[in-house]
């Protein structure tokens, strides 16, 4: 009787533990902390014991964060978001993420802010299946093994550049100078230049993806550089991150991040990514800010010890992935302002150091009427030749030496007036060869076009042709180039084979008759 009753609870308990056992649990622990003091747009958090560095964090008023200090008793978290409504002694709660961005095709044409939230007015970004991807805005850079040589060639439609200072897709071509001298030119008009090739691909080519960050400028800046990618047509294949002067050293800070981890998801893709930074400078200035506000051990102009660090984990993620992982890759244009002329500063010099060369825009050519205003001499692309087809190569040998001795020379020359023959020639072809390289702003060329230009210009075709005519016989000599067959040449043999040059050679002759 007894066993019975034994048997029978002994049953009923092994019942409740297998109930128990089958039973899921979906137990979370969730670190939660306190504001102890909000500051201009960080927060100082007691109690996150659990926390890391770049985690994603919530605030109670719906406003996100990421930590950005640890510190004994105490966290500090960056806020994106409106911090004025966030009170000493509100919650934060831990996510347990790392701070990531939304990536998808539907941001193509789109304006967003750096958490890839539309401010454009068109509504909420469309995303097809599983078009979308959440990529974290802090990632570690391809290493060597993943990576391929940088060689083919991304073309900017500006003569000076594709010419003395090509960029290859993968590259990153530092843009510098002082304020108001073109830096934004250059980098819209390649963002258009590249549009206008998107639309004349041919089967096995690959179109190039723009993304332009926006930091720190004023909106009417941004405004006017939107009017003009949307004029010529250039925002479908274009993605405007912004982080503006109004907003918060945060938000400026995050952005270049954010905006690059965009650019790896459509790289993972295959595709190429050309992405502006505009510009670094206030990028630093931001860092700087948030990290006086963290009570971090300022050094040098007041910038903290890791200022270096901060850049080059942004920019070392620009790579031309192996065909093996992918074949896409992301080319970088920063942009640093100096103060006059300072090249030689401490952001400056730290951004050169890590990027494959610069194109440094100088003042005095700049007011001079030379634009784009490129030093030849202070300018320079680690690349060069690789990034060049052979076509322009021929044709930009020793243009870059030439440009950098007539300089040079002309310096010298307006504190003497009896000079030989010699030097004369060389003089006058350097005036003619400047001339051919200026163009004006939002009229990018074709590389056929710009081969056509300095060949004419090299081989001293324009050297009797008055200074104040030579944009008016480049037109005329443009237009014969547009109606022959030289681009599908160029595209087969990959330069100018003797055919081509003699049928040049006639044609500039013939021109000059008519033209004189």
């Amino acid at each position: 009787m007894t066993n019975k009753k034994e048997d029978t609870i002994s049953l009923d308990i092994s019942k409740e533990i297998k109930a128990i056992e089958n039973l899921a649990f979906d137990a979370k622990v969730v670190s939660v902390g306190k504001v102890k003091a909000v500051l201009d747009g960080v927060a100082l958090v007691t109690g996150l014991s659990g926390g890391m560095v770049g985690e994603k964090v919530e605030f109670a008023n719906g406003s996100t964060g990421m930590i950005l200090n640890l510190k004994e008793g105490e966290v500090g978290i960056a806020i994106f978001g409106d911090f004025s409504k966030i009170e000493s002694g509100s919650e934060v709660t831990a996510t347990g993420q790392v701070l990531s961005v939304m990536a998808s095709y539907g941001l193509l044409g789109r304006i967003v802010t750096p958490l890839a939230e539309p401010i454009d007015g068109k509504g909420k970004i469309i995303i097809k299946g599983k078009d979308s991807l959440l990529i974290p805005v802090e990632k570690v850079a391809p290493g060597v093994i993943e990576r391929q040589d940088v060689r083919i060639p991304l073309q900017t439609g500006i003569k000076d550049i594709d010419a003395l200072v090509p960029i290859g897709r993968g590259q990153r071509e530092l843009i510098i100078g002082d304020r108001g001298v073109g830096k934004t030119a250059i980098a819209v008009d390649t963002i258009i230049n590249q549009a206008r090739i998107n639309k004349k691909l041919v089967k096995g080519e690959k179109r190039v993806i723009s993304i332009y960050v926006s930091i720190g400028q004023k909106q009417s800046k941004l405004a006017q550089v939107v009017a003009k990618l949307d004029e010529y047509d250039a925002l479908d294949d274009c993605i405007v991150v912004n982080a503006g002067a109004s907003d918060s050293a945060s938000l400026q800070y995050i952005a270049p991040f954010a905006a690059c981890a965009i650019g790896e998801y459509f790289m993972e893709k295959g595709e190429d990514v050309l992405i502006v930074y505009d510009d670094l400078s206030k990028h630093a200035w931001a860092y700087r800010e948030l990290s006086l506000l963290l009570k971090r051990p300022s050094g040098r102009e007041a910038y903290p010890g890791d200022i270096f660090y901060l850049h080059s984990r942004l920019l070392e993620r620009a790579a031309r992935m192996s065909e093996k992982n992918g074949g896409g890759s992301i080319t970088a244009l920063p942009i640093i302002e100096t103060l006059a002329g300072d090249i030689s500063a401490y952001i400056p010099t730290n951004v050169i150091s890590i990027t494959d060369g610069q194109i440094y825009l100088e003042p005095d050519l700049f007011y001079s009427g030379v634009r784009p205003a490129i030093s030849v001499g202070l300018s320079v692309s680690r690349v060069g030749g690789d990034a060049q087809i052979k076509a322009m190569k021929q044709v930009a040998g020793t243009l870059k030496l030439d440009l950098a001795q007539y300089r040079e020379l002309a310096a010298f020359a307006q504190f003497g007036s009896d000079l030989d023959e010699a030097t004369q020639s060389r003089l006058n072809r350097g005036v003619k060869v400047t001339e051919v390289l200026k163009q004006k702003q939002y009229e990018p060329l074709s590389v056929t076009d710009e081969i056509a230009s300095i060949w004419v210009a090299v081989k001293g075709h324009i050297d009797d042709i008055p200074k104040e005519r030579v944009e008016e016989f480049l037109e005329e000599w443009l237009s014969f180039i547009r109606r022959s067959d030289l681009e599908k040449t160029i595209k087969i043999d990959g330069k100018l084979t003797e055919k081509s040059e003699a049928m040049m050679q006639k044609e500039v002759l013939k021109i000059k008759k008519t033209f004189n």
